[in-house]
């Protein structure tokens, strides 16, 4: 693969850290600068807040969310078993679906922050969402130096850093970025391991550990299994990697692991099944779900393409490009189609939030892209490549602010978005 003459390493620290203290900066919650008291009030212009929380605005997720936070406090952890049948009993009743307390993880770590630091219950769940996508963030940026030079890496952590929806879904309390943070894990750890060119278990155990995590936070974790299983089908001729025995008992022993702990969460497997079958059925049902999470194949390349269409374009100029050398761009380009044939022929259950698991491959690839591009220039191949970036960068952020600052934007539903950039009035 083409590559970007190297610089100092100290500089590239220094611009590393200079990326990684922006997107941080960009993620932290907007309640430590939107109230006179608070901590950052100081720098509350320069931090782009959502008018979604200047209207102090809570989404139908956000307070169920909250709810099961409260009720984990009240009772204690020994009594969620009843919380999950509390939930089938309402949710037996209702119409539509509701999101249920098996997605534990999240509301776990927010019942921990919760205690550890006496934040009301939706404020422990907001920064929660803001923690993990700032370790989503520095996850990329340590991919990135272990598969890539490490000026490179610099520029991939930048695209990350300024992602419209890393950005937005690290200012909500909800569980999409922070299933994000453990499927990029999960990803990271099967490129490592099958990289691996004897038994390593501290490869092979973390990897384990996060598709057991990943099951534990999000019924979503099929897809990413999916992926997995056409990742390691399609090895065998894109040839990216080694598929060793361990590997392959890893991959399903770690959602056994989880679906196990959910077993024990629920109360019983008949429990937990009930759950998930009240889960899906009721949810066709929802006259929002029928309204706003229908639509083609291709629905999730059109809303990609309202979010972040420079990103779209250019990873879409990276598959074209794209041959057996580039073992990296072929593995992630294999975890978003496998992911992707799955999640668009889900019945009334698309949304842009649960497709911010590729938002990091897909800037992999436009990275790849762009590094193609420059490469015949030359003399002037590195500044160019740095001013793309810089550019890539500063539209990613201007989008942004169009969707969620000037427009109130809470749900990724293509109406929503064609609204904020004004082509639907």
């Amino acid at each position: 693969m083409p590559t970007i003459p190297s610089i100092s390493r100290r500089l590239i620290l220094v611009s590393l850290s200079a990326v990684l203290l922006i997107g941080i900066f960009l993620r932290l919650p907007p309640s430590l600068f939107t109230d006179g008291s608070a901590p950052l009030h100081w720098l509350n212009a320069l931090h782009p807040t959502p008018k979604w929380h200047h209207y102090r605005l809570i989404g139908v997720d956000e307070d169920l969310y909250r709810g099961y936070v409260e009720e984990v406090s009240a009772k204690g952890l020994t009594h969620y078993p009843d919380i999950v049948l509390g939930y089938i009993e309402k949710q037996v009743k209702l119409p539509g679906s509701i999101l249920p307390p098996v997605r534990f993880l999240y509301i776990f770590a927010a019942y921990v922050w919760h205690s550890m630091f006496g934040t009301e219950a939706l404020e422990a769940l907001r920064n929660v969402a803001s923690f993990f996508n700032i370790l989503m963030l520095g996850l990329a940026a340590l991919f990135a130096w272990r598969v890539r030079r490490s000026g490179e890496s610099v520029a991939l952590t930048a695209l990350v850093a300024f992602a419209p929806t890393q950005i937005h879904m690290s200012q909500h309390a909800l569980a999409d970025g922070f299933f994000a943070f453990w499927a990029l894990l999960t990803v990271w750890l099967l490129w490592e391991n099958l990289q691996s060119r004897g038994r390593n278990w501290a490869w092979l155990g973390g990897y384990t550990a996060s598709l057991a995590l990943l099951v534990l936070t999000k019924e979503n974790a099929f897809f990413v299994w999916i992926a997995i299983l056409v990742v390691l089908g399609a090895n065998r001729w894109l040839c990216y990697g080694t598929i060793s025995r361990e590997l392959l008992v890893a991959t399903a022993l770690g959602p056994l692991l989880g679906v196990v702990v959910l077993v024990f969460l629920a109360g019983g497997v008949d429990v937990l099944i009930g759950t998930y079958r009240l889960l899906v059925t009721k949810n066709i049902a929802l006259p929002y779900a029928i309204k706003t999470g229908d639509g083609p194949w291709y629905r999730y390349l059109v809303d990609l393409l309202l979010v972040s269409p420079v990103i779209l374009i250019l990873s879409f100029g990276a598959v074209v490009r794209i041959d057996r050398t580039k073992r990296l761009e072929l593995f992630l380009l294999m975890f978003v189609l496998g992911s992707y044939l799955v999640m668009c022929n889900v019945k009334y259950g698309m949304n842009l939030r649960y497709a911010n698991m590729w938002d990091v491959p897909l800037r992999f690839l436009a990275l790849s892209m762009i590094i193609s591009l420059v490469e015949p220039l030359q003399k002037w191949r590195r500044a160019v490549f740095i001013g793309a970036i810089v550019l890539i960068c500063a539209l990613e952020l201007r989008q942004y602010i169009i969707l969620f600052v000037d427009f109130p934007l809470y749900e990724l539903v293509t109406e929503g978005l064609l609204r904020a950039l004004h082509i639907l009035k």
